[in-house]
């Protein structure tokens, strides 16, 4: 199981010295001569789930938002729902996306895309930024954006907008610890943030003991008053016994009344959501007799078509007036491990009694629902819209707008990359995939457990100092690293495996007349492939296929899932056999 970890003390980093641009229009810049340039690439998801539960017209998949799209939280104003989810170290920080009607969603890049002010650069991947919340305020008709940041002497801060379309305000500072923020406006207009805490100090019971604190937010001022903080859930549901990480707290109102729902028993097989209501935002809150309403905890291992590690929820009326949940899960490969990360489901939930109830929350998941009554239809993967099941993804770089997919880790992916009439070229930093540094590395989560992922290099090496090719990477100690590079006057490709920081060459290969060569990756489960093509010919493997297994948090740990990258750097320590 995946426990939560969490730092009180927050670091205060120095900025690095370069500044990206924010993301939209590549910008025009002199490129290294010397770097790689990538074209064709193809990312296609094959995963057997969906060959074998195909849509009907009235239905669409869950989950919503494949691959590493954890922590979700949702608001609406009118017609339009706005969702955000965790990033940690990736760049921009906070994916949000866009939908009319809880089926279709249109991918608006990152909240947090100012590198000035919010830059990971020097964290780990699952540090940087995470567990957002966001909530449209109608009282002054401001959208709200509040999370944790670990990184550049953050902490709690709180960004806002009018249009979450045309972009976010500077962070504001919050000034209390923890973890989990998310704020709430109650009818008269009053604001209130509820977190995840330690207990008061010499309080701490147990291991994984937390509490959820909620304060009286100034709404004019944009900071928690002083001295209104209180402590309303103490531990989770029953103290006595000691239930583990009470956390990512929402506070809504309904009938007049409150009601607080948390996420707990840790981000692992014991995930769950739990539920409470009082008759003030300030408590007592008392927890509901059918608790939890949500979880995967209860089911045999080894059942088919499993997701797991479900919670992490956030409720929103849907365009049928009917509520709706997202939340976290896991989809595990043939080997029980978790390389897509924690994904962002989706649930219809009954609030016809006194609590809300996730409908088939406590039953195996299915990867299907009936779409809110009035969708008529399913665009997913269409016309702009984010895809779902299985799907291809084709990428010829000649867009002058990237897609928002494609993501820097620790800094902007503008940093480093130029769209050229030869393709995406990458200027390489003096940076290695094992560094705990902004990479030279352009990265696309991994959806599926079952997918290929191909993409041409046009690139000849001068020293063995030099490499680009593909990455596989789960973390900067668990990655595998596909790539060309120099020995002596020869060149070769090499894949090179990391293991808690160790590294050792799997298989390499001498290549001559290497101009566009093709490489790829395939995965079927925990089984990874990796291949080359020369001058158009048939694709070679290089080596036997190699265990998926370091590129899994349950080997590697953390919060992340698997991302693939294309990848070139001038500090290559990879030497072929």
């Amino acid at each position: 199981m995946i426990t939560r970890k969490i730092f009180f003390v927050l670091t205060v980093l120095f900025l690095c010295s370069f500044h990206g641009m924010a993301q939209g229009n590549i910008p025009k810049k002199e490129q290294s001569k010397k770097g790689p340039f990538f074209s064709n690439v193809t990312y296609t998801g094959e995963d057997e789930i969906y060959k074998n539960n195909p849509l009907k017209p009235d239905e669409f998949y869950t989950p919503i938002l494949q691959g590493c799209y954890p922590d979700p939280a949702i608001t609406r104003k009118g017609s339009d729902y706005y969702m955000v989810c965790s990033s940690f170290a990736m760049f921009p920080g906070v994916p949000i996306f866009h939908s009319k009607d809880l089926v279709n969603w249109t991918d608006l890049g990152g909240v947090l895309n100012n590198i000035d002010e919010f830059n990971p650069h020097d964290t780990g991947i699952s540090q940087g930024v995470y567990a957002p919340g966001i909530t449209y305020n109608p009282h002054n008709d401001t959208f709200y954006m509040i999370v944790t940041a670990f990184s550049g002497g953050l902490g709690n801060i709180i960004v806002k907008t009018k249009d979450p379309m045309k972009g976010w305000g500077s962070p504001i500072k919050l000034g209390f610890d923890g973890i989990d923020p998310c704020i709430f406006f109650d009818d008269d207009g009053k604001g209130y943030v509820v977190h995840n805490d330690a207990p008061d100090k010499g309080k701490d019971l147990y291991q994984g003991h937390r509490v959820i604190k909620v304060w009286e937010y100034d709404v004019m001022n944009d900071k928690v008053i002083p001295g209104t903080d209180k402590i309303i859930v103490d531990g989770g549901v029953d103290l006595s016994k000691k239930p583990i990480w009470i956390e990512a707290p929402h506070l809504y109102k309904k009938d007049g009344r409150y009601y607080l729902m948390c996420a707990e028993g840790g981000t692992g097989g014991n995930h769950s959501e739990v539920v409470f209501v009082s008759d003030s935002p300030k408590g007592p809150f008392k927890p509901s007799s059918s608790n939890p309403i949500l979880t995967q905890r209860y089911f045999p291992k080894d059942r088919a078509q499993k997701v797991d590690w479900a919670g992490h929820a956030d409720l929103i009326q849907g365009p049928d007036d009917k509520y709706y949940g997202v939340f976290l899960g896991v989809r595990p490969n043939d080997k029980d491990r978790v390389n897509t990360g924690r994904e962002t489901f989706i649930l219809p939930v009954d609030w016809s009694g006194v609590f809300p109830v996730f409908e088939n929350g406590l039953v195996p998941l299915e990867p299907k629902l009936k779409m809110p009554q009035g969708v008529t239809e399913n665009k997913t993967g269409k016309d702009g819209f984010f895809p779902n099941g299985n799907f291809t993804f084709i990428e010829n770089f000649n867009s002058k707008k990237l897609d928002y997919r494609w993501i820097g880790l620790r800094g902007p992916r503008e940093n480093f990359i130029s769209i050229t009439k030869k393709g995406l070229q990458i200027n390489p930093f003096n940076v290695n995939i094992k560094e705990l540094k902004p990479t030279s590395t352009l990265f696309y989560r991994q959806q599926h457990n079952t997918f290929s992922f191909t993409a041409t290099l046009d690139y000849n090496p001068s020293s063995e100092k030099e490499l680009a090719g593909i990455v596989n990477l789960q973390n900067e100690r668990f990655n595998y690293v596909f790539g060309v590079t120099k020995k002596g006057k020869d060149t070769y490709i090499l894949l090179q495996r990391t293991e808690s920081g160790q590294s050792k060459i799997i298989a390499s290969a001498k290549i001559d007349n290497i101009k566009n060569i093709r490489l790829q990756v395939k995965a079927a489960g925990d089984s990874y492939e990796y291949s080359y093509a020369l001058n158009g010919a048939d694709f070679v493997n290089l080596g036997t296929a190699v265990s998926g297994d370091i590129l899994s948090t349950n080997a590697a740990g953390g919060f992340t899932g698997a991302l693939i990258g294309l990848y070139a750097t001038t500090a290559n320590d990879a030497q072929p056999q």
